[in-house]
């Protein structure tokens, strides 16, 4: 517990009540109403943990609306439904691949904006954000994969984006990844690999890079769970890859003063575990580092080529190698189950994902990102109503 604050304002949690904050909450609620989007994977249906989200949500007394964004058959549609009965809060089912949806975005790509390229969480996220900006002031997001969970979690990151004494208009939670039940240490993405390559970036770059600087500023660039104004995600562009977290934070470089984003402290969290393979952790490294390649590109102007990728690999393992030492000193401290050798065959492995991503980014240096809704409403002004009434059933 510290009390720094830095280029991005820090919410400390220190004595933070929930019961204050849902008050609040339901004094903004005619003027700023609020809601929660949850991308939900078919195969996190039968997920027990499902049910705590549940509950945490029902407690939120102050929200006007729940919208559950799905991508799936329809059996699995059918049982998103069964589901979404289990809310006290209103609650919606967002069918995402509705063959009715599939024909408005081929409508939208032959005037021009192609969806073609993306699928998954980031274009479910990009449907779901349309929609909800129809009905909501400001909107939280997070995964369905979350192991703990209450109510206090969407209340930190809505409040401070609604409570108009604060002036945020994006909010992005930060956490400690510790099991306390197995006393370990997770979040291996951020910790052995992003943390370490934008190190090793800014190293390479002689520390002149804003754009990391930037991104260094954050305790948890990856994390997941966000709240903004509904008129700011229209003016964002989605990625619809696995880079979704470090994409959406290079679009508010992009579009959004450093003095209206904070971060909010959640305290220890968990997620459902994945693993270090290539459908997996391994494909959101390469993602996310693609981004970072285009965004460094874009902003700054750097040359990208194959002796930078192996030089940027070297520099990358002595600052992985020093975390590793560093996150063992900390467990040893704490009592956590630490392996070290796992944890440098683990850096080993993702330092190949600067080669292999570099290469794929130099034979394609676009990316599959969806267009800003502000831009698709120029093309069809009516697109979102048309979704709405195309992917929900009422």
């Amino acid at each position: 517990m510290d009390l720094d604050q830095g280029r991005i304002t820090r919410i400390h949690d220190f004595c933070m009540s929930f019961d204050h904050l849902k008050s609040q909450m339901l004094t903004l609620k005619e003027k700023y109403p609020s809601g929660v989007i949850i991308p939900l994977h078919e195969n996190d249906l039968g997920n027990p943990g499902l049910q705590n989200i549940v509950d945490g949500l029902n407690e939120c007394n102050y929200l006007k609306k729940v919208f559950i964004a799905l991508s799936a058959g329809e059996s699995n549609y059918q049982k998103a439904l069964n589901f979404a009965e289990n809310f006290e809060v209103p609650c919606e089912v967002i069918w995402c691949n509705k063959p009715q949806v599939t024909a408005i975005l081929d409508e939208l790509q032959i005037r021009g904006l192609d969806f073609s390229a993306s699928n998954g969480k980031g274009k479910d996220l990009w449907i779901a954000i349309g929609i909800a900006s129809l009905e909501l002031h400001a909107f939280a997001v997070h995964d369905a994969d979350l192991v703990s969970y209450s109510g206090m979690l969407p209340t930190k990151l809505l409040y401070t984006v609604v409570e108009p004494r604060l002036d945020f208009s994006f909010s992005k939670g930060y956490y400690a990844r510790v099991n306390l039940e197995s006393k370990r240490m997770y979040g291996r993405i951020y910790r052995l690999f992003i943390n370490p390559v934008l190190a090793a970036l800014q190293k390479k770059l002689q520390h002149k890079s804003t754009f990391i600087r930037y991104l260094q500023s954050f305790r948890y660039p990856l994390s997941g769970e966000i709240a903004m104004y509904s008129d700011l995600a229209l003016n964002l562009r989605i990625p619809g890859d696995w880079g979704l977290e470090m994409g959406t934070l290079a679009e508010l470089y992009r579009n959004v003063s450093n003095k209206r984003i904070c971060e909010v402290d959640l305290g220890f969290f968990d997620h459902k575990h994945k693993s270090i393979s290539p459908d997996s952790l391994l494909k959101t490294a390469e993602d996310g580092f693609i981004t970072l390649l285009r965004t460094l590109t874009e902003t700054e102007g750097i040359d990208v080529s194959e002796a930078f990728l192996l030089s940027l690999q070297v520099t990358y393992r002595r600052f992985a190698q020093d975390r590793v030492r560093q996150y063992h000193a900390d467990a040893i401290c704490n009592s956590l189950s630490f392996d070290r050798h796992e944890e440098e065959t683990t850096v080993d492995v993702l330092s190949e994902v600067i080669t292999r991503a570099g290469r794929r980014y130099l034979q394609n240096p676009t990316t599959s990102q969806l267009p800003d809704w502000l831009r698709v409403i120029s093309a069809m002004p009516d697109a979102r109503e048309i979704l709405r009434k195309a992917a929900i059933e009422r």
